[in-house]
């Protein structure tokens, strides 16, 4: 007796069905991590998963695999009679102001810094270019481990030109941010920053420095920063640890 043929169409049904499912979780994950973020759960408890589902008008099913989205992601875990419970907090870093990491996270904790390299190097060719000056012209180089209350953040390189970076040799790199000091070194407000962010993956050394599983995702800013009269004074490559801190940002729609 021969087989009984299955129709064609039902394999690709249930393709779009676990893609649809898929898709809804992955959606549902989105609303949470902003739930998370945002406090939504104040007590650090989320809520039951029929809970989620009827809030959330979504299936059991979903649930589940957006709650598996979100434990990857090392922001909940399950716990034996609590439910699923937030696991790690990050730390808001704003994108509309100009600020250093201790200005912006000083209602969160203390930030200090491990100096790592501080001293003049010889620019390459692209980070002299963007600091405005001939090639392999001495710079002041800094890099510091930042932390906050003890938990690295991030992994600060930064350019200086030596005529102003040369009087940062003899000031606290370790318990203040660069751009206050110089702001009190130039004797007024610094200008203004052009800024790029990316997601890359932690390479061995900088995962080790910023005790951060190997290969996990790192935010990394470029952000070249200038003098209110134009002049680049500052070129930064910052990692952050993308499990702990989250970029935001106001922006407004102009129309000419």
């Amino acid at each position: 007796m021969p087989a009984e043929r299955i129709p064609a169409s039902l394999p690709v049904a249930a393709a779009r069905r676990r893609r649809l499912r898929a898709d809804q979780a992955r959606q549902l994950a989105d609303l949470l991590r902003h739930q998370i973020l945002s406090g939504g759960f104040p007590r650090g408890v989320l809520p039951l998963e029929d809970v989620i589902a009827a809030d959330y008008r979504a299936s059991r099913n979903t649930v589940r695999q957006a709650l598996d989205l979100l434990r990857g992601e090392h922001l909940v875990e399950r716990k034996a009679g609590v439910g699923t419970v937030v696991v790690c907090e990050k730390y808001p870093h704003g994108l509309d102001r100009l600020q250093g990491l201790a200005e912006t996270l000083h209602e969160h904790g203390r930030v200090t810094n491990e100096v790592r390299t501080v001293g003049p190097v010889s620019a390459p060719g692209p980070v002299a270019r963007r600091l405005g000056l001939p090639d392999h012209t001495d710079v002041l180089c800094i890099e510091r481990l930042r932390r906050l209350d003890g938990l690295p953040l991030s992994l600060d390189l930064s350019y200086l030109p030596m005529d102003v970076g040369g009087d940062l040799l003899g000031c606290d790199l370790e318990n203040t941010d660069v751009f206050r000091l110089l702001e009190t070194l130039t004797g007024g407000p610094l200008g203004h920053a052009e800024i790029t962010l990316e997601a890359v993956n932690a390479d061995a050394h900088s995962a080790a420095v910023l005790e951060a599983p190997r290969g996990s995702a790192v935010l990394m800013l470029e952000r070249l920063t200038h003098l209110p009269d134009g002049r680049p004074v500052d070129l930064e490559f910052i990692r952050f640890r993308g499990d702990r801190i989250t970029m935001s940002g106001v922006l407004r729609r102009h129309f000419v």
